[in-house]
């Protein structure tokens, strides 16, 4: 079936629930056992419920994985991703992910002996640099956030598989509609579904899927053992989400296109990170692996660091926040909000500006988009 059929019917059998249409909200946190040990198919919530049951096997099918776990959130997935690891083990991280996995690397999994090398991973050479007889996992985002680099998904996963290491890639970005990583040779997939898969910017969750049935075990170990999983509310609106992905990409796509015409035109705008442009470094190989190219975009202005607080305050259809991938336009100042806990010397290696600005777009229309950004650059 195809991707639109299958986030509205795969995960869910009505005929086992009284023939509702909808998912039910199941909110129990314990289940009746028959004899000690011998249960229905649940025994306790943070082991499984039949809400989260639902969503995390319609998110398999959507990621054409066998496998899929939800959490409370992004980097609770992020978390569990790490404990496939062991002191001494080292990681290739995409030296532009986003300010929070940074973070959990950087200052959380450190200090229990993990070791982690960031790198340009949309050089292949880069990549296979960087790996040590100890590197047991490469991690990359893409479309990378918030510079939208583009990693070749299928050759870095071939560098990885042949040194031992496992792929990890976060497709929040892409979202599932637009690419999909473990077609491309990647292990496991990740990701922050409070973004796109949510749409509606009323849940936090994470989400991981996988084709390994190694992975899997390993996976469901942790994500029982550690306990960060979503409850039943988050998995029902992430799953009624899911339903209305594929519309909301394709009309989120189309005005991100119409936003970056108007970008390219405007005299006050030096430079747009945006891969569906021939002048991205990596646009063919955005389009070799991505349906269409996103909803996200970032652009510098010609101004100081002042003129884009400027640009970004009191606009009215867009609005200034974290988070992306919801149904209405945010617009955000990396530096100072996302990607704030990225020490100013790194962000200035790889390239993220002071006066970079990240849209989110929405599906609002176009045109109220496109002139309310124009207010906000003709304000300086």
């Amino acid at each position: 079936m195809h991707f639109d059929t299958r986030a509205i019917h795969d995960g869910y059998d009505p005929s086992k629930n009284f023939g509702a249409v909808n998912p039910p909200l199941n909110m129990s946190s314990t289940y009746a056992q028959l004899a000690p040990g011998k249960h229905q198919g649940y025994e306790y919530a943070r082991s499984g419920n039949p809400t989260r049951a639902a969503l995390e096997g319609v998110l398999a099918s959507i990621e054409n994985g066998t496998r899929a776990f939800a959490y409370s959130s992004g980097l609770g997935a992020t978390d569990t991703v790490m404990k496939l690891l062991g002191a001494g083990d080292h990681v290739v991280v995409a030296d532009d992910v986003y300010g929070g996995t940074f973070r959990i690397f950087d200052k959380t999994y450190r200090r229990f002996g993990l070791e982690f090398t960031f790198v340009d991973t949309t050089r292949a050479g880069s990549i296979e640099a960087a790996f040590t007889p100890k590197t047991r996992m490469l991690f990359i985002e893409t479309p990378s956030n918030p510079l939208l680099k583009i990693t070749d998904i299928a050759a870095a996963a071939s560098v990885a598989r042949r040194r031992g290491a496992i792929t990890v890639v976060d497709n929040t970005f892409a979202t599932p509609y637009l690419q999909n990583p473990l077609e491309l040779g990647a292990d496991i997939v990740l990701h922050s579904a409070t973004k796109y898969l949510g749409g509606h910017s009323d849940v936090v969750l994470g989400a991981l899927i996988t084709r390994s049935d190694e992975l899997a075990q390993k996976i469901a170990f942790n994500q029982n053992a550690s306990g960060a999983v979503p409850g039943s509310l988050d998995c029902y609106l992430v799953h009624r989400g899911i339903k209305t992905l594929a519309v909301r990409m394709e009309r989120a796509c189309d005005n991100a296109e119409k936003v970056v015409t108007f970008l390219t035109e405007h005299p006050k705008v030096k430079s747009i990170y945006y891969p569906a442009l021939a002048q991205h470094r990596n646009h063919d190989i955005a389009r070799k692996q991505m349906k269409r190219f996103g909803a996200m975009i970032s652009f510098e202005i010609k101004g100081s660091v002042a003129d884009g607080v400027k640009v970004v305050s009191g606009r009215k259809v867009w609005t200034l926040g974290e988070s992306l991938g919801g149904v209405e336009s945010l617009l955000e100042h990396p530096a100072s909000m996302t990607h704030a806990s990225i020490p100013a010397d790194m962000r200035k290696k790889i390239g993220l500006d002071d006066g970079l600005i990240r849209l989110s777009v929405g599906i609002e229309h176009p045109d109220d988009l496109i002139e309310d950004l124009a207010e906000g650059l003709d304000s300086y």
